[in-house]
């Protein structure tokens, strides 16, 4: 992709009760999530809020030009309480923090609030139709595929670009998020971004981190790291 961004960087919410939700689910063989809230606003859980604290102390350390976020209420959190962290310390981000709904996480549709089970149980043509299509272009009804998340990604990069030449910009938003920068900053072909994705775990609060280069291109600089989280649990 042609950007005049000079850095971007990812850095995944905190865990949020949502994720602690769903691996419990999921352990227990259950079809659906025990969610009260609407996705985007799953807060964070105590774990989370510790991983959003100690990402603040990377971010002080490394502090981009903006912070970008997604609106769902447990990357805006992971946002504020990394930059009062970084505020804490003396380290302002000059262009503050905005929220996007181009950074959402991916919706699910039908398939919202269904486990891997629930899915195979209530939509089995659905999941066969995702297996013939592959994640990337599979939409769930009501949903959206990874190829629209990258839609709207694209069109994010593009306004940053023209507002700030040269910008160095977080994001705090979600684990698509991860691929979708991979496949429009790298240009990673969609087979090897699946491969990519079913070997490679995005933890919470770890940070991934592209810089454009003297062609013009990105490289991944940063891919999941997770050093800033030393004394803090992944999980």
């Amino acid at each position: 992709m042609t950007t005049r961004l000079d850095w971007v960087g990812l850095l995944r919410h905190g865990q949020s009760t949502g994720n602690v939700a769903r691996e419990a689910a999921e352990a227990a063989g259950r079809e659906v999530i025990d969610i009260a809230e609407r996705d985007a606003d799953v807060p964070l859980s105590e774990l989370g809020l510790r991983q959003a604290q100690a990402a603040g102390e990377w971010l002080a350390g490394e502090p981009p030009q903006l912070v970008v976020a997604s609106p769902y209420r447990r990357a805006v959190d992971t946002a504020r309480v990394a930059l009062d962290v970084a505020a804490a310390r003396g380290v302002e981000v000059p262009g503050g923090l905005r929220a996007d709904e181009r950074l959402r996480d991916r919706e699910l549709g039908v398939l919202d609030m269904l486990t891997s089970r629930g899915v195979a149980e209530r939509w089995p043509d659905e999941l066969r139709r995702k297996q013939r299509l592959g994640k990337f272009y599979y939409r769930p009804p009501g949903g959206e595929s990874w190829a629209d998340v990258v839609l709207r990604l694209r069109s994010l990069l593009a306004d940053l670009s023209a507002e700030t030449p040269g910008l160095r910009v977080l994001f705090v938003a979600h684990e698509v998020t991860v691929f979708a920068l991979r496949y429009v900053l790298e240009g990673v072909p969609e087979p090897d971004l699946l491969a990519a994705a079913a070997r490679t775990d995005i933890p919470n609060a770890s940070i991934s981190a592209w810089e454009r280069g003297q062609d013009g291109g990105f490289r991944i600089t940063a891919a999941q790291d997770v050093g800033h989280l030393v004394d803090v649990p992944l999980v």
